[in-house]
């Protein structure tokens, strides 16, 4: 099941939003802030953001610029009164996806998330699909014919990640602030443990490989598109 991130400081409009996307069948999180948002993020996975502009602490434009600074990847929607093309391209440049003025048509901002996710390429069931093997975001599982492999939670978010993106390169940075997050006490040296770990177990299967590449970081590469 995906899981949304809600930043919006109006309590009303945060719980109909959350209402909705629920009924849409999502997980909910909910900030009220952009501090709010980052403390979160460092403890939970968030396939997409739904953010206000004008907020306390701190606000959505500080917010998307921190987390696009990070390297984080998820999709984002602004929902905001500010409706000038000034806001809009300054909100595009910083890394917005996607953006409504307020007030908005609850079913509309469905549809918008649903199709922000599949350009995200995350399939609808949480599921990649390499070969006959399937890895399982809900179960962290690896399964197909000749393996049943379940695995700690950041070893799957580290796999998962490399094989949403085949063959683009990650640096150790990136992988370390979205799967370890921002404030994380770990070092870049934690992604080439969990790394070593990876290919320990997924060395000689013929769907994928870990690829290093000297200097910056990985990549994951499909073998059948070699």
């Amino acid at each position: 099941m995906f899981q949304i991130l809600v930043v919006e400081d109006n309590k009303n409009l945060l719980l109909l939003m959350k209402s909705r996307l629920e009924r849409a069948g999502y997980k909910v999180l909910q900030a009220e802030n952009g501090q709010e948002a980052l403390r979160l993020l460092e403890s939970f996975q968030v396939d997409l953001m739904i953010s206000d502009i004008m907020m306390p602490k701190m606000d959505g434009f500080e917010l998307i610029e921190a987390l696009r600074e990070a390297n984080f990847n998820m999709p984002i929607l602004v929902v905001t009164a500010k409706e000038g093309f000034e806001d809009k391209e300054r909100g595009f440049h910083l890394g917005t996806d996607d953006y409504m003025v307020k007030p908005i048509d609850m079913n509309e901002m469905i549809l918008r998330v649903a199709a922000l996710l599949r350009r995200a390429k995350i399939t609808n069931e949480h599921k990649i699909l390499i070969g006959e093997i399937v890895l399982d975001y809900d179960t962290l599982t690896v399964s197909g014919p000749d393996i049943a492999v379940e695995l700690p939670k950041k070893e799957f978010l580290l796999l998962f990640k490399l094989l949403s993106y085949p063959k683009q390169i990650f640096t150790r940075e990136q992988l370390m602030s979205e799967i370890w997050g921002m404030d994380s006490d770990s070092d870049e040296r934690t992604v080439d443990s969990h790394i070593k770990k990876l290919r320990k177990k997924f060395d000689n299967r013929p769907e994928f490989k870990i690829v290093t590449i000297r200097g910056l970081g990985y990549k994951a590469v499909k073998m059948d598109d070699e």
